[in-house]
């Protein structure tokens, strides 16, 4: 059986599922404001788990939320534990995913480029 879908990507994704909605409906604490979760990368052993996390609305206070959802840590893995079918549920730590945010920036970037092209495009025809 070919290893393209392991066992631990399986259970980052059902993880990922499950805190999304988690964080969305359980989360009440209007610190976290609105966090995506952006993936979920388990360990080999299922004992610990990175949760990619970021926010459009706030950026600049996501540490805040970060530490608020790091908080809550304990009661979103007990809940993952009545969800999911696993033995073990891996320590949840929460990490800031600037991927969006820097995906953001480089099309800005672009439309700038291709902007500042049309208008030195169209005064090189005029001469």
């Amino acid at each position: 059986m070919p290893k393209d879908f392991s066992r631990t990507r399986r259970v980052a994704e059902q993880m990922q599922r499950e805190l999304a909605e988690l964080i969305r409906r359980e989360v009440k604490d209007p610190r976290v404001g609105w966090v995506t979760v952006a993936g979920v990368e388990v360990s080999k052993d299922l004992s610990y788990a990175k949760v990619y996390v970021s926010s459009l609305d706030q950026p600049e206070r996501i540490d805040e939320s970060i530490a608020v959802l790091q908080k809550a840590a304990g009661f979103l893995r007990r809940e993952l534990g009545r969800r999911m079918v696993v033995r073990t549920i891996p320590e949840l730590r929460f990490v800031y995913d600037a991927s969006s945010e820097r995906a953001q920036q480089l099309s800005s970037l672009i439309d700038r480029a291709v902007k500042e092209d049309r208008k030195h495009g169209s005064s090189d025809e005029t001469d």
